[in-house]
């Protein structure tokens, strides 16, 4: 479990990381996030981040589809993102979950008029799959978002109930993972995993 998190512009006590019930984003999905992976080598004593400022890249796109305003460059968000790692002193792999989302304890659909906040923890995570090697996995019968509906370009929170209702219904119809499909029947993904194939001898991926 994580020891700490990025809170309201400092490195608090996991426990002090709390919103209210009222949060717009508890409410309405109003938030964007990264999941960024960090890889424990025991060789060099090592917590190597995979792609840190790609993701933080990504992550001000998703802000800015949501109107939402951080006040910290990619590099600012890096670096804040190693103190919080060195805090946690993880030797073993992690996960990073950066989140960006509508503060103000407010009743109303809209994103203008709303305030902003960044939190951000860390905690220990090997596997995403049980059965990396050989999952059994099937087309889900949940198609991908539209992207002009909800904008899956955008990592945004309350999207993910698409992605959580692939997933169950795999794993409750004995599955290990889903495919989804876009809603012209081609592969875009799995529940929460780009998918990639071998072609000629070529990685490609939607």
């Amino acid at each position: 479990m994580p020891k700490y998190a990025f809170f309201k512009g400092r490195i608090v006590p996991i426990e002090e990381a709390k919103v209210s019930v009222m949060t717009h984003a508890f409410n309405y999905g109003t938030g964007c996030f990264e999941g960024i992976r960090a890889y424990w080598n025991e060789e060099e004593e090592q917590l190597f981040v995979f792609h840190l400022e790609e993701h933080f890249a990504r992550l001000l796109r998703s802000c800015r589809i949501l109107h939402i305003q951080i006040p910290y460059t990619v590099a600012e968000l890096c670096e804040i993102t190693l103190d919080l790692l060195r805090r946690e002193g993880f030797r073993e792999d992690a996960y990073i979950r950066p989140l960006a989302y509508k503060a103000d304890e407010i009743i109303g659909v809209r994103l203008h008029d709303v305030s902003d906040e960044f939190t951000m923890f860390s905690a220990p995570f090997g596997r995403y799959l049980e059965q990396e090697e050989g999952a059994h996995v099937h087309i889900s019968s949940w198609r991908r978002v539209d992207d002009n509906a909800v904008p899956a370009r955008a990592k945004i929170t309350g999207a993910y109930i698409n992605s959580a209702l692939a997933k169950t219904d795999a794993i409750l119809s004995g599955f290990d993972e889903a495919l989804v499909l876009t809603d012209n029947g081609h592969i875009s993904e799995g529940s929460a995993e780009n998918f990639f194939m071998v072609r000629h001898g070529h990685l490609v991926t939607p």
